[in-house]
């Protein structure tokens, strides 16, 4: 019997998988390709490299430029989507009937093409863009920014109407199945949990002498979220803070000098924040938005030790007793008191085990995801 085949077209270069959205993507297609299936990827490329690890793991891999410029900030298309569009992957799907999974709305410009009507099609949904960037526009300083972000969310909401035209959506977070299900009123939403690294835990028990936040600083809600930590949290406590991630702002740089206790590592590889997620004696991930699931709150539990979140970033991911939870500055400041010097112990590993492999397992939850699309 021949192998089942799959188009997966991605909004980005899946590897190397270090940011949030392309780890989802990337170990999908690693667990669906040790699956038994051939999988067809097809990415929109703009600044990340071809990649022979994609080559390898794929039966094709085809790369097309993303159409930036000014001319699709004034498209009635959301800007993600308008510059995902290309007439070389609508020919390249054409050549053969096999099911096509869209990673994101960014990738869903040919969902509802005509010459794709009858096609088996699956949208992977990796947040209600139009919150998300909602959000954005609200943390945003830059004015001209704002703007964007404030007229994208307004057009996604328009586009997420699309969906419809999917055989079956693949929700990241139960959050979101309830809205795509309930709200929307979509039939055939499932929840499917994001795939990520790890295929065990590997949190030291012991103690660390560090609090660390990781995460993307050019993103608006990460650098929100550091700043949060420097001037409202470790601003008064003498628990050293690392905060690592590509591109800090200059303003979360100048706030971090000021105080002894805080540093910033800018554009640290994927080595060096797996090895500080580890050794810290505590991962702290505030957000101020809660759509989808960050995945590098999936990191911190594989393989960190004590985890400081607030009520957004865990709120129905199924993560909340892996997690302490600390809504106010007074209260995250007496847990990390609390937490400075308190062992992980390996009870605390086991109940970690526990909780992630319910829901996070990577083997059980492709399974459910060959199901599907078979």
């Amino acid at each position: 019997m021949s192998k089942k085949s799959i188009h997966i077209i991605s909004f980005d270069v899946p590897y190397p998988a270090n940011y949030g959205g392309v780890i989802d993507v990337f170990y999908k297609i690693k667990a669906l390709t040790e699956g038994g299936l051939n999988v067809h990827l097809h990415c929109f490329e703009y600044g990340r490299s071809p990649s022979e690890k994609l080559s390898q793991l794929c039966a094709s891999v085809t790369y097309y430029k993303r159409k930036k410029g000014i001319t699709h900030f004034f498209s009635n298309l959301p800007y993600i989507v308008s510059t995902r569009q290309s007439k070389l992957l609508l020919k390249s799907l054409l050549n053969d009937d096999y099911p096509i999974l869209f990673e994101g709305l960014h990738s869903c410009y040919l969902l509802n093409h005509p010459l794709l009507e009858n096609r088996t099609k699956f949208v992977r949904s990796h947040n209600i863009e139009h919150d998300y960037y909602t959000g954005l526009a609200k943390v945003e300083n830059n004015f001209f920014k704002t703007i964007f972000f404030s007229r994208e969310a307004k057009k996604l909401k328009s586009f997420q109407k699309n969906l419809k035209s999917a055989s079956a959506i693949f929700a990241i977070s139960h959050k979101d199945t309830e809205y795509l299900s309930r709200y929307c009123k979509y039939e055939n939403v499932f929840y499917l949990p994001a795939f990520h690294a790890y295929n065990d835990i590997t949190v030291k028990a012991g103690k660390g002498n560090f609090a660390l936040y990781h995460g993307n600083l050019s993103v608006g809600e990460n650098n929100e979220a550091a700043l949060y930590l420097v001037n409202q949290i470790f601003n008064s406590i003498f628990f050293p803070l690392i905060i690592a991630g590509s591109s800090p702002s200059s303003e979360l740089i100048k706030a971090a000098q000021n105080h002894s206790n805080i540093k910033v590592e800018a554009n640290a590889p994927v080595e060096r924040i797996n090895q500080l997620i580890a050794d810290a004696q505590i991962n702290i991930l505030p957000t101020f938005q809660s759509t989808g699931i960050k995945l590098k709150l999936i990191a911190a539990l594989f393989s960190g030790r004590h985890c400081i979140v607030n009520s957004p970033m865990v709120v129905e991911t199924g993560l909340e007793n892996a997690c302490i939870i600390a809504d106010s500055p007074d209260e995250m400041k007496k847990m990390i008191n609390q937490l400075a010097n308190t062992t992980f112990t390996e009870k605390e590993i086991e109940k970690r085990k526990n909780i992630l492999f319910s829901g996070f397992s990577n083997e059980k939850n492709i399974l459910t995801l060959i199901n599907l699309i078979r």
